[in-house]
Parts: C-alpha cells; sequence; structure tokens
C-alpha cells in the first residue's frame, strides 16, 4: 500500500474537499445505523428488495467497509472514525485463519493492511502474518499458482470440470503476501507471490492485452487445461472488472519487485481499455465491453475506480508521458462523481457510488452500489490528493 501520512482537507482542491465531505456525510450515515443497531454489520451493496445486504467475516468483500473507514480517517484527519476503523477491522479477525478460497488478501490487506500502515499494532502485523500463512495453503506448487476457487461443493464452478481454477482477480491478494515477507524476513512469501505472477503473465492474457477471468490448471502437471471467462458475457469477452484486477494487481506486482515486465503487462492492459472502441465518452465501463446490448448494457464503477486508483500510482513511476495517467484517472474520477455515478445523500444504501456489477451470467448484484468500488474510490481519493499536495511543494 502507498503509505501516507493523516492529513486534513485544508490546503487541496475544491474537488477533493467536496469529495470527501460528501463521504464523510454519506459514510457517517452508514456508520449511524451500524452503531444504533448494536451490532458490528458490515454492509456490502443492496439486496433486490433495495435493502442493505450485510456480510459476516468470510465474506470476500469483508474488509472493504473497514478499509473505507480507515481511508476516511485519513482523508479527513478526524480522528473520532480511528476507534471506529479499528472496531471495524477487529470484527474481521477470524478471516486470518481462511483457507477455503483466496481472497483473504482483499479480506485482510483492506482492513488490517491499512491499520497497520495508519495504527502501527502488533496485533495488525500478526494479522498480516497469519492471514498470508493462510493464503500460501493455497499455493499449487506443479502450476506455480494459488488456486482461487475450491471447485467440490461449488455447483456453478464445479460443471466446469475444473480441477485448479485461478481467476485474475487473484492477482489483488498478492499484495499480502508481499506484505508478510517484509513483515517477517521470509522470503518465502515473496517467491510465492512472483511465481504466480509469472504464470498469469504467461498464461492470463490474449496478444491485444486484455485478460481470461478463469485458467484452470491440471493439479498434477500445472498445465492449462482450459481458459474462460466466468462473470464476463463469453469466455473470449473482455470483462471490464477483470481488466481492472489486472491493470492494479501487475502494478503492486512492479512497485514490490521493479521488474518492468509487471508494469509493461499493467500499461499494455489499460491501453487496451483505454483505446477500446466500446468505451463510453464518459470512461465508465461497461460491466463486460463486448456485451451484445450495448450502448444500453449496464455500466461498472468498480472497475473505474479501481483503475483510476492504479493509475494515480502509475503515474508516479518513470514511464514515458506518466502524467497523462493520472489526467486519465482525473477523468475517471471526475466522471464517478458526478451525479451520473455518485449517489445523493442519505440514498443508495449510504453507499459512496451507484451503478456497479457483481456478475450478470449469475444474475447477482446488477446495477448496485458496492462497497469495493467506493473502496478503490477513496483510495483513488487519497492518491490523488497526495499526488497534487506534492506538485504544490
Amino acid at each position: 500500500m502507498m503509505c501516507m501520512a493523516c492529513s486534513s482537507t485544508k490546503s487541496v482542491s475544491p474537488f477533493i474537499q467536496e469529495n470527501v465531505g460528501f463521504a464523510k456525510a454519506q459514510l457517517g450515515l452508514a456508520i449511524d445505523t451500524i452503531e444504533a443497531s448494536g451490532k458490528c454489520l458490515n454492509p456490502v451493496t443492496l439486496n433486490e428488495k433495495g435493502e442493505v445486504y450485510y456480510c459476516g467475516y468470510g465474506d470476500w468483500r469483508s474488509g472493504f467497509f473497514p478499509g473505507s473507514i480507515w481511508y476516511l480517517y485519513e482523508l479527513t484527519g478526524d480522528s473520532t472514525y480511528l476507534p471506529l476503523a479499528k472496531k471495524y477491522t477487529e470484527a474481521i479477525r477470524k478471516a486470518e485463519n481462511l483457507t477455503w478460497h483466496h481472497d483473504i488478501g482483499f479480506i485482510i490487506n483492506c482492513s488490517f493492511g491499512n491499520g497497520l500502515r495508519l495504527s502501527p499494532d502488533t496485533a495488525y502485523s500478526n494479522a498480516m502474518k497469519q492471514a498470508a500463512r493462510s493464503l500460501t495453503t493455497r499455493f499449487r506448487p506443479n502450476a506455480k499458482v494459488i488456486q482461487s476457487w475450491d471447485v467440490k461443493g461449488n455447483s456453478w464452478q464445479s460443471k466446469r470440470g475444473w480441477e485448479c481454477p485461478v481467476i485474475i482477480d487473484n492477482m489483488m491478494n498478492l499484495e499480502l503476501l508481499f506484505e508478510a515477507t517484509k513483515l517477517t524476513g521470509d522470503s518465502a512469501f515473496y517467491h510465492m507471490a512472483v511465481a504466480h505472477a509469472d504464470r498469469t503473465l504467461a498464461e492470463q492474457f490474449r496478444p491485444d492485452g486484455s485478460c481470461y477471468h478463469v485458467v484452470d490448471y491440471d493439479i498434477e502437471t500445472g498445465a492449462v487445461r482450459y481458459k474462460q471467462t466466468a462473470q464476463g458475457y463469453a469466455d473470449e469477452s473482455v470483462w471490464s472488472r477483470g481488466q481492472a484486477w489486472a491493470i492494479y494487481g501487475f502494478t503492486v506486482c512492479y512497485r514490490e519487485t521493479k521488474d518492468p515486465k509487471y508494469l509493461a503487462q499493467a500499461l499494455k492492459t489499460f491501453e487496451m481499455m483505454k483505446n477500446h472502441p466500446r468505451l463510453p465518452k464518459d470512461l465508465i465501463p461497461y460491466w463486460d465491453m463486448d456485451a451484445p446490448g450495448i450502448p444500453n448494457e449496464p455500466r461498472d464503477a468498480s472497475t473505474a475506480s479501481c483503475i483510476a486508483s492504479a493509475l494515480y500510482e502509475i503515474s508516479t513511476y518513470d514511464v514515458p508521458h506518466a502524467g497523462s495517467y493520472k489526467k486519465y484517472a482525473d477523468r475517471l474520477m471526475q466522471s464517478l462523481s458526478s451525479p451520473d455515478y455518485r449517489a445523493k445523500l442519505g440514498e443508495n444504501g449510504r453507499f459512496l457510488l451507484m451503478h456497479s456489477v457483481g456478475s450478470i451470467p449469475h444474475n447477482n448484484e446488477i446495477d448496485v452500489p458496492l462497497n469495493y468500488a467506493d473502496y478503490y474510490y477513496m483510495e483513488a481519493l487519497k492518491r490523488k490528493k497526495d499526488l497534487e499536495s506534492k506538485t504544490k511543494k
């Protein structure tokens, strides 16, 4: 994670002030609801009845709301958010022992990782280390990958006959392993992350820079069995959020290894999305860039917020036209912060952004708010703020 000190919204642009102010008000309403319940609720999205859906610690999205409160604390400098961020983070501590899916990186790094960065605590460090150990139980040495999903008992996954499915989302979990090596001095975490990144780089991408959602490996030989797209329109289609995971994930790998091949892949995938002939004028991608109903297909704000956050980081690296990546991220943030995507105060279940998509093929979370869209939006705001603060100095 980009380590940045807490600060207030003074001496920052009106854009940041206004959007941080909105986040403070909107998330404040969500916090009021949680605190009034007497429970440690964890908001994710809206259900079919338009009611807020709350998840347990084992849900892959359980770290995003605590992480958003850490960012709110960081962006505002308001100490009243610190005990709340700590409480919501501690509520999902049991996730450090999860071994039945790969998303422990999402869960723990976004919550405990931000906590460790902003309020150093041995307990946070211990949670990160234990979570990394849990994640490594899913490393398959023959394929040199971290298995994403278990296939036994998961009907829509096992119907495809998978043995060792790896999804592009898993790139987002590698940051936990890199952090674990820093915390423990044990390079095994680092080497597993690099092995996974290298195999993904070799197998998951098409010549144009777009990626498959799923690559299934033979558990014994490590050979590729299938390349598919489970949550997109078709196996060969460009599922937009998958491209965002690739851009962000390989940017992290470059940060942690300084190996230029990772940044090159992140940039190639971004350029493919940027230059896609069906990209809307406001730059917020359709849920799948090959969906048949374009231009009447749902957009995905979660894709845009994740890409924006990654681009702010890329703009800090020694790459040609580095400033252009910040400018593109700024355009994404302008669109996301417009009335077309940013909710009205008190509406949208008290989530920040509207119009995200979970999985249309599974008729799940279509055109709804999602807590990870909000998380990466908050992260992008923080990165934008820091970049602009440095420029003024």
